[in-house]
């Protein structure tokens, strides 16, 4: 049953990790409807030191100090130039009208939760050995980790956590159909510096989380293309 599931379902390791987030969210709104606020504030801010450390820890995996400044500046000017951020905040309010939620934080977590679980190489290289035929052995993983990681933020920030299974499948599916392409361009140094570039987005997301400063990370994400073709070209 599981070979079936997964050598005759197109990304079938993608629908698997959506599929835990949508799972581990339900999970995570059933205990936070038990919890005092107390607890589900004090787990909002443990989240955010957690996404300030793992953005800290990706960064360091550039190997390129100006691929990595081109980059974030680059991107942060056409994501600001485009508008990325208020556009994706009007979709979080549209869905959020939709299903009628009346949670003040649902914006916050839908985009955070869906960068959150998008932005890593594992959502890449996984992408990559599916796609060209092989075991989701890292989507396998990826799903278990995500689940645990939606339970927890779904806990202290409430519904929008299930909807980032969307742009997640979106995403990775996406990546796994085009895998023969993108293999070719998809070379360590280049993981590696989109990773990195990744983690400095990440850092942003936890920096605002914890409510230091409210950094828009969404208008930061061209970066992320910004450091595949940087890295790419001067590898």
């Amino acid at each position: 049953m599981v070979d079936f599931f997964f050598s005759h379902i197109p990304a079938a390791g993608s629908i698997l990790n959506a599929t835990a987030i949508v799972v581990g969210s339900l999970a995570g709104l059933v205990l936070h409807s038990r919890l005092p606020r107390r607890f589900t504030a004090i787990t909002f801010q443990g989240l955010g030191l957690l996404t300030v450390f793992l953005g800290i820890f990706m960064a360091q995996r550039t190997q390129s100090f100006l691929v990595m400044a081109f980059s974030i500046v680059g991107g942060a000017i056409t994501g600001e130039f485009f508008e990325l951020e208020d556009r994706l905040n009007r979709l979080g309010e549209w869905t959020k009208a939709r299903i009628r939620s009346k949670n003040e934080k649902f914006t916050e977590a839908f985009v955070a939760s869906s960068l959150l679980f998008c932005v890593g190489s594992m959502a890449i290289l996984g992408a990559i050995e599916e796609g060209l035929g092989g075991f989701p052995r890292l989507y396998v993983t990826k799903s278990l980790m995500d689940f645990m990681g939606s339970a927890a933020m779904a806990a202290s920030m409430g519904v929008g956590v299930l909807f980032s299974a969307v742009p997640l499948l979106i995403y990775q599916g996406g990546m796994t159909l085009l895998a023969g392409t993108v293999q070719t361009v998809m070379t360590q140094p280049v993981i590696d510096e989109v990773s990195a570039v990744g983690g400095l987005i990440l850092l942003g997301i936890g920096i605002s989380i914890l409510e230091i400063k409210k950094i828009k990370a969404i208008n930061m994400l061209p970066a992320l293309l910004y450091a595949g073709i940087l890295a790419a070209v001067f590898q």
